[in-house]
């Protein structure tokens, strides 16, 4: 009975270690980039109900998404009723959800995967709803855990008893001092709970205890996705100043430059895939998801997983650049950067690297030349293609390709011995 009762204090002393010393307490559940699903970017808040989780788990299982590494099922904002009940419990909402989250949970865990839920620190949601989790944290995790919950985002929304004078973000209400405060709080009761849940950080911006607190944390705003007016958007610097949601490509060079803190059982987060009908096109799709793929991003889907087309099932389920993805030698980074396109380098646990070439011009090809000794990539190499699968070769001083608008090639460069 005693190794029980002091785990606590052994757990409360591990975090205040972790958070001095920017290492995750948890680091073991999520050696890699998490990988799944969630409902947001394509369902948004008033589409999702459990008969759409159902036949997702069900896809995802039939389709080969499960088995290719995508893992968990998450719930984002629309499972939740308006209000919490008289204790502050959480409750799911009676039309959407009216069998409650805990059969889903079980029936993902028959089916090999693992269910996670969007929740908020807060006092309201992001619409206004008095649902928040603030002063309520011990009784909200302790329902996630009985529900048999695995993952949690933890979206910071909105804060309505924190009198900050100069908000940290926007007329959220939070200082940034209660940001830190209310997710240790959060990181240090999942981690007491008694059940692995993996931490998921949305605050929209990468902090410095970040990596101590959470599994993975987001690193910007909200990407453009299917639920905005104008869907999903490659590359628009008109629409990235704005400060609502951003381009595929803001949203990689913001998380790029956090790229060093990656590894080790904490992934940045720069937001969820935007494949599949969102507006993208196939080339744009191909180089969002390379892009997520070389910087280590959790591979969180945002589509409908019921109806890909071939194309989006060949490039999501593409053991190659899902590798890339996984690699935990470090979060690959941009190494060049001109007006009309761009490279970036991952070094790979074998010794091999990754070199992603794209052209970022929305009309014009692109002749990209990379001198691979500038890039520390030595000696004769042989180089693959990534996406197409395909070897291409012997190469020592330079790699060269003609690339159409918005389109990518990712290429692996390993060394041969030969000279």
């Amino acid at each position: 009975m005693k190794k029980y009762r002091t785990r606590p204090l052994l757990l409360g002393l591990l975090l205040t270690a972790a958070i001095q010393g920017s290492a995750q307490v948890r680091p073991e559940l999520a050696p890699h980039p998490p990988m799944g699903w969630n409902s947001w970017n394509y369902f948004g808040k008033e589409g999702i109900n459990e008969k759409i989780v159902y036949e997702v788990i069900d896809a995802m299982v039939t389709n080969g998404l499960r088995d290719a590494g995508y893992q968990y099922v998450i719930i984002d904002g629309g499972w939740r009723d308006e209000k919490l009940d008289k204790d502050g419990r959480l409750r799911p909402h009676p039309v959407r959800f009216p069998n409650g989250i805990k059969p889903l949970a079980d029936y993902a865990h028959a089916k090999g995967l693992k269910l996670g839920l969007h929740t908020v620190p807060g006092t309201h949601d992001c619409g206004g709803n008095p649902v928040g989790g603030y002063g309520k944290e011990a009784l909200q995790v302790k329902q996630f855990a009985d529900w048999g919950i695995d993952f949690i985002k933890l979206d910071l929304c909105r804060m309505k008893e924190d009198p900050c004078k100069q908000c940290a973000i926007g007329r959220t209400g939070w200082s940034e001092p209660t940001i830190k405060t209310v997710y240790s709080k959060w990181s240090r009761l999942l981690h007491q709970c008694g059940r692995d849940i993996v931490f998921s950080i949305s605050a929209y911006q990468f902090r410095p205890w970040n990596p101590a607190l959470g599994n993975m944390s987001r690193t910007t705003r909200d990407i453009l996705s299917k639920r905005n007016p104008s869907g999903a958007v490659f590359n628009d610097a008109s629409r990235d100043n704005s400060k609502s949601f951003l381009s595929v490509m803001a949203c990689a060079e913001i998380n790029n430059a956090s790229a060093k803190y990656a590894g080790n059982g904490y992934w940045n987060d720069p937001d969820m895939l935007v494949t599949g009908n969102q507006g993208l096109t196939a080339g744009e799709e191909q180089a969002h998801f390379a892009l997520w793929a070389i910087m280590n991003a959790p591979l969180m889907l945002g589509n409908d997983p019921r109806n890909m087309d071939p194309r989006e099932k060949t490039l999501l389920l593409n053991k190659e650049l899902i590798a890339v993805d996984q690699d935990r030698a470090g979060q690959g980074r941009l190494m060049i950067k001109k007006p009309g396109y761009q490279v970036w380098k991952k070094e790979m646990e074998d010794g091999s690297a990754v070199l992603l070439l794209l052209n970022l011009d929305t009309k014009a090809q692109h002749q990209i030349t990379v001198r691979l000794r500038k890039l520390g990539i030595k000696g004769n190499t042989a180089a693959r293609d990534v996406i197409a699968q395909e070897d291409l070769g012997l190469f020592r001083k330079k790699w060269s390709a003609r690339l159409a608008p918005h389109t990518c090639r990712l290429i692996r460069f390993e060394k041969t011995g030969k000279r």
